[in-house]
Protein backbone atom coordinates (compact mmCIF):
# COMPACT_ATOMS: atom_id res chain seq x y z
CA UNK A 1 0.00 0.00 0.00
CA UNK A 2 1.31 3.24 -1.16
CA UNK A 3 1.72 6.29 1.54
CA UNK A 4 -1.41 8.34 -0.48
CA UNK A 5 -3.58 4.51 -0.28
CA UNK A 6 -3.03 5.14 3.71
CA UNK A 7 -4.12 8.82 3.77
CA UNK A 8 -7.56 8.35 1.76
CA UNK A 9 -8.83 4.98 3.87
CA UNK A 10 -9.47 7.19 7.08
CA UNK A 11 -11.00 9.99 4.98
CA UNK A 12 -13.54 7.34 3.16
CA UNK A 13 -14.38 6.19 6.24
CA UNK A 14 -15.13 8.84 8.12
CA UNK A 15 -17.50 9.44 4.96
CA UNK A 16 -19.05 6.44 5.29
CA UNK A 17 -19.75 7.54 8.70
CA UNK A 18 -21.20 10.55 8.10
CA UNK A 19 -23.13 9.31 5.36
CA UNK A 20 -24.22 6.34 7.33
CA UNK A 21 -25.19 9.02 10.29
CA UNK A 22 -27.05 11.03 7.78
CA UNK A 23 -29.06 7.85 6.29
CA UNK A 24 -29.80 6.39 9.92
CA UNK A 25 -31.54 10.16 10.40
CA UNK A 26 -33.72 10.13 7.29
CA UNK A 27 -34.70 6.56 7.60
CA UNK A 28 -36.25 7.57 12.04
CA UNK A 29 -37.38 10.85 10.16
CA UNK A 30 -39.55 8.50 8.17
CA UNK A 31 -40.72 6.58 11.41
CA UNK A 32 -38.88 3.51 9.74
CA UNK A 33 -36.70 0.98 11.53
CA UNK A 34 -34.61 -1.12 10.05
CA UNK A 35 -37.05 -4.13 9.54
CA UNK A 36 -39.38 -1.80 8.19
CA UNK A 37 -37.00 -0.66 5.34
CA UNK A 38 -36.79 -4.49 4.49
CA UNK A 39 -40.33 -5.14 4.94
CA UNK A 40 -41.27 -1.61 2.82
CA UNK A 41 -38.40 -1.90 -0.15
CA UNK A 42 -39.53 -6.03 -0.62
CA UNK A 43 -36.49 -7.24 0.35
CA UNK A 44 -34.54 -5.14 -1.47
CA UNK A 45 -32.90 -3.58 1.09
CA UNK A 46 -32.13 -6.23 3.63
CA UNK A 47 -31.92 -4.87 7.16
CA UNK A 48 -28.45 -5.83 7.79
CA UNK A 49 -27.00 -4.21 4.74
CA UNK A 50 -28.65 -0.98 5.45
CA UNK A 51 -27.60 -1.30 9.43
CA UNK A 52 -24.04 -1.74 8.06
CA UNK A 53 -24.14 1.63 5.61
CA UNK A 54 -25.38 3.43 8.81
CA UNK A 55 -22.92 2.57 10.84
CA UNK A 56 -20.47 3.17 8.20
CA UNK A 57 -19.18 -0.24 8.09
CA UNK A 58 -19.92 -0.63 4.28
CA UNK A 59 -19.71 1.67 1.26
CA UNK A 60 -22.73 2.23 -0.52
CA UNK A 61 -23.26 2.67 -4.41
CA UNK A 62 -24.37 6.01 -6.21
CA UNK A 63 -27.24 3.76 -7.50
CA UNK A 64 -28.52 2.12 -4.27
CA UNK A 65 -27.98 5.32 -2.03
CA UNK A 66 -29.78 7.60 -4.81
CA UNK A 67 -32.35 4.84 -4.36
CA UNK A 68 -32.85 4.60 -0.75
CA UNK A 69 -32.69 8.52 -0.93
CA UNK A 70 -35.95 7.87 -2.87
CA UNK A 71 -37.62 5.29 -0.41
CA UNK A 72 -37.13 7.89 1.99
CA UNK A 73 -38.65 10.66 0.71
CA UNK A 74 -35.20 13.04 0.82
CA UNK A 75 -33.10 14.53 -2.26
CA UNK A 76 -30.24 12.76 -2.46
CA UNK A 77 -28.24 15.54 -2.30
CA UNK A 78 -29.81 16.67 1.33
CA UNK A 79 -28.30 12.96 2.09
CA UNK A 80 -24.66 14.15 1.70
CA UNK A 81 -22.66 15.55 4.35
CA UNK A 82 -21.19 18.37 4.24
CA UNK A 83 -17.06 18.30 3.72
CA UNK A 84 -15.51 18.17 7.08
CA UNK A 85 -13.98 21.29 7.67
CA UNK A 86 -10.64 21.52 9.87
CA UNK A 87 -11.59 25.35 10.99
CA UNK A 88 -15.21 24.03 12.55
CA UNK A 89 -15.45 25.19 16.08
CA UNK A 90 -18.17 24.34 17.88
CA UNK A 91 -19.61 26.73 20.86
CA UNK A 92 -21.76 24.45 22.73
CA UNK A 93 -22.09 27.38 25.23
CA UNK A 94 -23.83 29.05 22.26
CA UNK A 95 -25.95 26.28 21.22
CA UNK A 96 -29.65 26.43 21.25
CA UNK A 97 -31.77 23.81 24.04
CA UNK A 98 -33.04 21.99 20.66
CA UNK A 99 -29.64 21.68 19.20
CA UNK A 100 -27.64 21.34 22.69
CA UNK A 101 -29.52 18.40 23.54
CA UNK A 102 -29.15 17.04 20.35
CA UNK A 103 -25.80 17.13 20.91
CA UNK A 104 -25.47 16.30 24.37
CA UNK A 105 -27.56 12.79 23.59
CA UNK A 106 -24.92 11.99 20.85
CA UNK A 107 -21.85 12.58 22.89
CA UNK A 108 -23.50 10.93 25.69
CA UNK A 109 -23.91 8.32 22.89
CA UNK A 110 -20.27 7.88 21.48
CA UNK A 111 -19.23 7.86 25.31
CA UNK A 112 -21.38 5.04 25.91
CA UNK A 113 -20.08 2.88 22.57
CA UNK A 114 -16.43 3.92 23.43
CA UNK A 115 -16.83 2.76 27.03
CA UNK A 116 -14.89 5.82 28.57
CA UNK A 117 -17.65 7.71 30.27
CA UNK A 118 -16.61 10.88 31.55
CA UNK A 119 -14.28 11.67 28.56
CA UNK A 120 -14.18 14.67 27.04
CA UNK A 121 -12.78 13.63 23.63
CA UNK A 122 -14.87 14.84 20.09
CA UNK A 123 -12.62 13.20 17.33
CA UNK A 124 -12.38 14.82 14.06
CA UNK A 125 -15.38 13.01 12.31
CA UNK A 126 -17.71 13.38 15.37
CA UNK A 127 -17.12 16.94 14.50
CA UNK A 128 -18.10 16.36 11.05
CA UNK A 129 -21.07 14.51 12.61
CA UNK A 130 -22.01 16.90 14.91
CA UNK A 131 -22.09 19.60 12.53
CA UNK A 132 -24.34 18.15 10.43
CA UNK A 133 -26.39 16.79 13.19
CA UNK A 134 -26.96 21.02 13.73
CA UNK A 135 -27.01 21.88 10.67
CA UNK A 136 -30.05 18.85 10.25
CA UNK A 137 -31.79 20.89 12.56
CA UNK A 138 -31.87 24.11 11.69
CA UNK A 139 -32.40 23.07 8.07
CA UNK A 140 -35.87 20.93 9.57
CA UNK A 141 -37.04 23.78 12.36
CA UNK A 142 -36.82 26.23 9.06
CA UNK A 143 -39.26 24.72 7.03
CA UNK A 144 -41.32 23.33 9.65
Amino acid sequence: MTPANRERIPLVEEFNYALGQRLRAARRHRGWSLGEVETNTEGEFKASVVGAYERGERAISVQRFVRLSDIYGTPASDLLPAPPDPELVIDLEALTSEDGDLVERYLAAIQMLRRTPGVDEVRESDRAVIGSLIQSVRTTTKTD
